[in-house]
């Protein structure tokens, strides 16, 4: 068991240089750090804000839903961050390349999950028009919430088991506060015709 648990640190330590050394370019750096930035709580948050005032009654219910994953989400991944202390990449690693420094542990992403969540609650219920076919918005936010845990390694801050760990918690928290949508929805309603 210790083989393999050592086996894939390794992996994992192998991962974090390949994209944090080795893909290093100029256009990377600026747009890396942007591309992270996106993926705060408090962006996403404000992104069902936005949704909320200006999407209608369909916006106000995805926005709401999506705030419920949120704080969830958040809390979930604060909790296993406090009880697994987990040094962030550059604290123990020779020659990270830091663009974004951030403080406490490193496990889970909570970029990643916030993005995922962001993803697939606000993305299923969307769709857009390519060319005159209907795609749905789920597809590119996924690859955008992808693109944000790639930063998160490239940035220097996470190693990519944090990512994907992220990446899953998102999705089940996701998935989770979704099973409930209609309660969380009719609860809303009951409170709005009570003021």
């Amino acid at each position: 068991m210790d083989g393999l648990i050592g086996s894939l640190n390794q992996l994992n330590i192998l991962i974090f240089y390949l994209i944090n050394i080795n893909i290093q370019n100029p256009a990377f750096d600026v747009v890396m750090p942007l591309i992270s930035s996106i993926g705060y709580f408090s962006i996403w948050i404000f992104i069902c804000i936005l949704l909320f005032i200006f999407g209608g009654e369909k916006g106000r219910n995805v926005a709401l839903v999506c705030i419920v994953a949120l704080v969830f989400g958040y809390f979930l991944t604060e909790i296993l961050k406090y009880i697994i202390v987990s040094p962030r990449p550059y604290a123990m690693l020779e020659g990270v390349r830091v663009l974004t420094y951030i403080g406490g542990s490193s496990w889970p992403s909570g970029h990643t999950v916030a993005s995922f969540i962001g993803a697939i609650v606000i993305g299923r219920s969307y769709n857009f028009e390519v060319k005159g076919k209907s795609c749905r918005l789920i597809y590119p936010l996924l690859i955008f919430a992808s693109l944000v845990g790639f930063s998160r390694i490239y940035n220097g801050v996470h190693y990519p088991f944090d990512v994907i760990s992220g990446a899953l918690i998102g999705i089940f928290c996701a998935l989770l506060i979704l099973r409930i949508e209609n309660d969380i929805i009719k609860f809303n309603e009951k409170l709005s015709q009570i003021k």
